[in-house]
């Protein structure tokens, strides 16, 4: 019998991949309910409601996932799958003009964690949990 088929059985079994393991790693769900609104109500909402100046000046509500989905009066500002298609992380990471800097005026830039928290739901396709 030809050596080759006797080795046949030990790499189909793995034995020759031992090495090439991947790590996986475990990537939390986020809720949009307990994880993202209570961010946009806590650093956005202040203007981003009925009378605020960013709903004036956007047509942007951030009050609710419906609001947040409609977007603004120029359009959508999340892309569910894909983060780095919404307009809302470009706002948020400081990426835009330093007029649209979010959260707007002299307020803090959101922590580098909570901007991920983000982008996490976005990617995970923005759903209304």
């Amino acid at each position: 019998m030809n050596q080759r088929y006797l080795l046949l059985p030990l790499i189909l079994s793995g034995f020759g991949f031992a090495g090439c393991s991947e790590q996986k790693t475990e990537v939390q769900t986020v809720s949009f309910s307990k994880d993202v609104l209570p961010v946009f109500s806590a650093y956005c909402v202040e203007c981003h409601r009925p009378g605020g100046a960013g709903l004036e000046a956007s047509g942007l509500s951030l009050e609710s996932y419906d609001n947040i989905m409609k977007g603004t009066k120029f359009g959508s500002i999340v892309t569910p799958g894909s983060s780095v298609s919404s307009t809302l992380v470009v706002l948020i990471e400081g990426k835009a003009d330093k007029s649209l800097k979010m959260p707007h005026g002299e307020r803090e830039p959101l922590a580098p964690e909570t901007v991920k928290t983000i982008k996490d739901w976005i990617d995970q396709g923005a759903k209304k949990n």
